[in-house]
């Protein structure tokens, strides 16, 4: 799997960066088909904003989230990508299943 995370007006220092991976780390145990991350983190006035795209086979998954703090939004960018890889993982699992179950009711 592929990390790139880059910094827009903020620099991406290593604890950041550890911070950002280690919360990648949570999300990525739930799927094992992702080829690549991009993770942006930006400042904006004073709006911090996290965007993550995770490359799965398939689908490209992508999430934003913005907050007054810049770990609080790599939180809510990783809950988020939570979400949406489980439902992402549930979904490409009972089309396999009701395909298998069609193939058993043909025989």
């Amino acid at each position: 799997m592929n990390l790139n995370i880059t910094g827009r007006h903020v620099e991406v220092t290593p604890a950041i960066r550890e911070y950002v991976t280690n919360k990648l780390d949570r999300v990525i145990r739930h799927f094992d088909n992702v080829t690549s991350v991009s993770v942006i983190l930006s400042v904006e006035k004073l709006r911090q904003k996290a965007e993550v795209t995770l490359h799965v086979r398939g689908k490209d998954i992508y999430v934003e989230s913005e907050d007054g703090d810049l770990y609080a939004a790599v939180d809510a960018m990783a809950d988020k990508l939570d979400r949406q890889v489980v439902k992402h993982k549930e979904k490409s699992f009972d089309h396999n299943h009701d395909a298998l179950k069609h193939q058993n009711t043909e025989l």
